[in-house]
């Protein structure tokens, strides 16, 4: 019989007992459930509702449980629906009566809300580790190609001269963005909701603050109803989750395209590639497109949950079971995906020829032409118009700027002089770019140290 079957007549459909069960899931959430109860106990005990041996006796069978699931020695019950009941139920079989009084003062509502917050923290911690990792190869490969030079792209076009460490440094701001993004989540998130009971509260004499202290939240939430129903908390996760992933799938379209015989900026570790059925040939960095590809499952997930709490009513309702499964995944999956990623940076091999080969066509050093004449006193939209002119011009005589004669260059402008070819070369043009946030050497220099002053101040 269910737990809370004394008011039923019948028992309950047997497809509508496994549509309605979530063991299959949460029982991930098993150490969450356990440690929550087991602070509850003490409360309990600190509160005079159950006397202190009763207190040791549910905290040694909740123990015994943890380790025994841990091994695999128990088979949870889909009759038992969730993680909760499950847990309960043993520990009723083995302990008696103490089983069925630690559900006093508390209810599935507020402990589901309970164990999904600590799993979500303790997840938020280990993603934080892998971050900070991945952050550090970038770092790394930043300061060992600081001076590196590569196109910089806008629309897919080579647009001016950058170096690829400087390229590489967009990327740890992104993820310091993400680590920050947790770090806020986290503290936004910690109130602890055990003691809300169904909706309403308790008329027990309970003590939240001491459960507050016991599993490590530095509050309790200030309305029951609030408590129960909230998943914001989930819905931030699977925020955060969803932006990790959408750059390390922009990342990985880098990776894709730079390792591609069109670029040939990169190549890809053999033992991150793939390589096709029929063709030898091939080397696919099919760890990059599942990268890319998980992250519209990152996407699908945030939605999923968005989607289920959009006009709920207060306080719980059972669509709130549908939180649990996006949660999971997308700590799965974006966890294995920056571990990848992170082996991938460490071991790819930088083609700097290549790199360098490719600034010398597409008139990169276009901007910093135009930059010249107006340091000689043309307006700038003149300077544009004449720089424009002169890229026409080497299009259809199929030269670069550089291999103009300056007779050519004071046939648009009797400003040119000598001094435009130390202007328009690739190295100066990057060097010139020190304002803050800039490609230039001194400017990389401060994005590094204050790069290497994050990760130290994290780690």
């Amino acid at each position: 019989m269910k737990l809370w079957g004394g008011r039923f007549t019948k028992e309950e459909n047997e497809a509508a007992n496994e549509f309605n069960a979530s063991i299959k899931f949460d029982k991930e959430l098993y150490k969450q459930d356990i440690k929550g109860s087991i602070a509850h106990s003490k409360m309990l005990a600190k509160c005079n509702i159950i006397s202190e041996d009763m207190q040791k006796k549910i905290q040694r069978g909740l123990e015994d449980i943890e380790a025994d699931v841990s091994v695999n020695k128990i088979e949870f019950s889909m009759d038992k629906e969730d993680i909760h009941m499950n847990i309960e139920s043993l520990l009723t079989e083995r302990i008696g009566e103490g089983g069925k009084i630690l559900h006093t003062a508390r209810s599935r509502n507020d402990q589901v809300a309970l164990d999904l917050k600590m799993y979500i923290r303790e997840q938020f911690v280990e993603i934080k580790e892998l971050l900070s990792a991945i952050m550090q190869t970038i770092f790394e490969v930043s300061e060992k190609h600081k001076n590196t030079l590569m196109p910089g792209y806008t629309h897919m076009q080579r647009a001016q001269p950058i170096t690829f460490g400087f390229h590489m440094m967009a990327y740890f701001q992104m993820f310091k963005r993400d680590y920050k993004r947790m770090e806020n989540a986290m503290d936004i998130m910690d109130e602890m909701p055990l003691g809300a009971c169904a909706l309403s509260g308790t008329s027990y004499e309970t003590d939240r603050r001491f459960l507050a202290e016991e599993l490590s939240f530095s509050g309790v939430t200030e309305n029951s109803m609030d408590s129960v129903s909230d998943r914001d908390f989930a819905m931030e996760f699977l925020f955060v989750m969803s932006v990790i992933g959408i750059h390390l799938s922009r990342l990985s379209e880098e990776l894709i395209l730079w390792s591609s015989k069109e670029f040939d900026f990169i190549e890809i570790d053999d033992a991150l590639a793939t390589g096709s059925s029929i063709m030898p040939q091939k080397k696919n960095p099919d760890m990059a497109e599942l990268i890319r590809g998980k992250c519209g499952r990152l996407n699908g997930n945030l939605i999923a949950l968005l989607t289920v709490m959009k006009g709920l009513p207060l306080a719980y309702n059972k669509d709130l079971q549908e939180d649990k499964e996006p949660v999971f995944d997308s700590s799965d999956t974006i966890k294995k995906s920056i571990s990848i990623m992170n082996m991938m940076m460490q071991t790819m091999r930088i083609n700097e020829d290549k790199m360098h080969e490719a600034c010398k066509t597409g008139f990169l050093n276009a901007t910093d032409a135009a930059d010249y004449l107006v340091k000689k006193g043309v307006p700038f939209r003149e300077c544009h118009e004449i720089i424009g002119k002169i890229v026409l011009y080497c299009i259809k005589e199929n030269k670069c700027m550089e291999e103009m004669k300056l007779e050519e260059y004071r046939s648009f402008s009797k400003v040119f002089a000598e001094d435009i070819y130390d202007e328009i070369s690739m190295e100066k043009c990057v060097k010139r770019k020190n304002s803050e946030g800039g490609t230039g050497a001194a400017a990389m220099l401060i994005q590094l140290e204050k790069a290497k002053a994050f990760l130290e101040s994290i780690n």
